[in-house]
């Protein structure tokens, strides 16, 4: 049985415009109010329209507990209508947002409420067998001991928003029409050292939006699915494209490797958005049923959150069917900061993650911060409106940002006579063997042409003589036997790499240890092999 939103008719050409997330709600509402905006797997249902309205309603009975103009909110919520509409209540009330991954326990929620000191924190009652209850109990709880004159209430929700009557709200508060306020609060992912919160406006976070409907073209007639936490960056994001294009999108709010690409064959999806992990996997997923489309009716599949092998566009345009892979480069401080686009040639959207959009600069610079030449690697430095405006901590700014008011990406690429940026790792992802440097992703890019290869990961391990050593996890392709040491050595020899960058060591795996939006937990990783 195919699922897909109620059968009602899109215009592809109304876009609606908007300086502010609210502003935005509203001409979205106005312009196509019986459009599905998302749906889920029961088949539930939410318009444009309707979005409106519980929005207004839950900013009515969110007032009355004090969020206004400047109030702080953090919420941690499972992808769903509910988190949906409270963004949008809040943008009404022109509060401070600070979500929070739903992944996150009493060590990283503590730290966070202790630095953001929200009004509010809403959460769910429980979910995925996480008393989410308790766990804002304990950590509001330790947080007045440590100071008693913090002041938050928590929010508990099971399926919906509390609501009141939308005339009870006060006229809207010039300050919510003020795009270049400080709006959010969203933190990083902690994987090297306690998490960072950065400031975003509504300016800086619906620049790369607006990208993303120019570079992808989205219409009213996509459908994509909500498939990584929505409390990410990402999902905010997401968001802001849905309103500005009009497409709707399926919300997921936990992934199955076995049922999830199954679902996704059945809902009309036109985009699958997510991340490079999850491409790979929906690769896999098809060729495990190579006579029948997995996703039908998909035209673009976008990367991001991890390099792409530059075998995976041609892979996925001739095998998962659609044009194959566009790129969306960016970070919790900037996203969508670089897109490819529909119109770029294959060559940059195989080997590229596109140029960057929307009046942003980039700068590749050497160790010594001088700029570096067309073509020669160095580290990935942006600026531009969808950066943010700083950390709450505003101690971490100075190294973060330099003089110039670059962003520190500490991710190593380079930059062609055309402007398309190609990764190449991270500053810290270099492998020192007997003093000579190894990318980890250049590695990563040869072993991902191996036949028997589905995905893989490269990291270095102490050794004693030469310092590190390569090793290369492998999770072999789908139906395929895994491949062995002196298979992948072959095949690295066989493609011209140099001696020194061939793994030392073959570690075959399942699956990868990743983070909410699918990248690597290379620590993790090194951390089995150390044990």
């Amino acid at each position: 049985m195919r699922l897909s939103p109620s059968d009602v008719p899109s215009n592809d050409s109304t876009r609606v415009h908007g300086a502010t997330l609210w502003e935005l709600v509203e001409r979205r509402a106005e312009a196509t109010p019986d459009r599905v905006m998302a749906f889920d797997a029961g088949g539930n249902e939410l318009t444009f329209g309707e979005l409106l309205d519980r929005a207004l309603g839950a900013a009515a009975a969110l007032s009355g507990m004090g969020v206004g103009p400047g109030s702080r909110v953090s919420w941690q919520l499972p992808t769903s209508f509910s988190a949906m509409t409270l963004v949008a209540a809040l943008a009404r009330l022109g509060a401070v947002q600070n979500p929070i991954l739903p992944l996150y326990r009493e060590r990283e929620l503590t730290f966070i409420v202790r630095q953001v000191q929200p009004r509010l924190l809403v959460t769910r009652d429980s979910w995925r067998g996480v008393d989410y209850r308790a766990l804002g109990d304990t950590v509001l709880a330790e947080v007045r001991r440590e100071d008693p004159g913090f002041a938050c209430e928590q929010l508990v929700i099971d399926d919906a928003l509390p609501s009141a009557a939308a005339d009870l709200l006060a006229p809207l508060d010039p300050v919510v029409a003020d795009p270049d306020a400080v709006r959010w609060i969203f933190y990083t992912s902690g994987t090297t050292g306690d998490a960072k919160g950065a400031l975003h406006t509504d300016r800086s976070m619906l620049a790369g939006p607006t990208a993303v409907v120019d570079c992808w073209q989205v219409t009213g007639d996509d459908v994509y699915p909500m498939i990584f936490p929505f409390t990410h960056v990402g999902g905010v994001g997401m968001l802001g494209t849905q309103l500005i294009a009009g497409c709707t999108c399926l919300v997921v709010d936990q992934f199955d490797a076995t049922t999830t690409p199954q679902l996704f064959s059945r809902t009309g999806i036109t985009m699958l958005t997510g991340a490079t992990p999850l491409a790979i996997l929906f690769l896999e997923a098809q060729r495990r049923r190579p006579d029948v489309p997995l996703l039908p009716d998909v035209r673009v599949v976008c990367c991001g959150a991890a390099p792409k092998p530059p075998d995976l566009h041609a892979n996925l345009r001739d095998e998962l069917g659609g044009m194959g892979a566009v790129s969306n480069y960016g970070m919790t401080e900037a996203p969508s900061i670089v897109l490819s686009s529909v119109d770029d040639g294959d060559d940059a959207l195989a080997t590229t993650e596109g140029r960057p959009r929307g009046g942003a600069a980039i700068r590749i610079v050497d160790e010594a911060g001088k700029a570096c030449p067309p073509n020669v690697p160095g580290e990935i430095r942006l600026r531009g409106p969808h950066l943010c405006t700083g950390y709450l901590d505003a101690s971490l700014d100075t190294e973060a940002f330099d003089e110039e008011g670059f962003f520190r990406t500490g991710d190593l690429g380079t930059v062609d006579e055309h402007g398309n940026v190609r990764l190449v790792g991270r500053v810290k992802d270099i492998i020192i063997r007997k003093g000579e440097k190894i990318s980890a992703k250049e590695l990563e890019d040869v072993l991902f042409s191996h036949p028997r290869i589905g995905d893989v990961a490269v990291v270095g391990i102490p050794d004693p003589i030469s310092g590190e050593r390569c090793c290369a996890f492998v999770v072999p392709r789908a139906g395929g036997d895994a491949p062995t040491l002196d298979d992948v050595v072959a095949h690295c020899r066989d493609a011209g790499l140099a001696r020194h960058k061939w793994p030392e060591r073959l570690e075959i795996v399942d699956d990868f240890p990743r983070n909410a939006i699918g990248k690597v937990l290379k620590q993790a990783l090194r951390a089995t092999v150390d044990a």
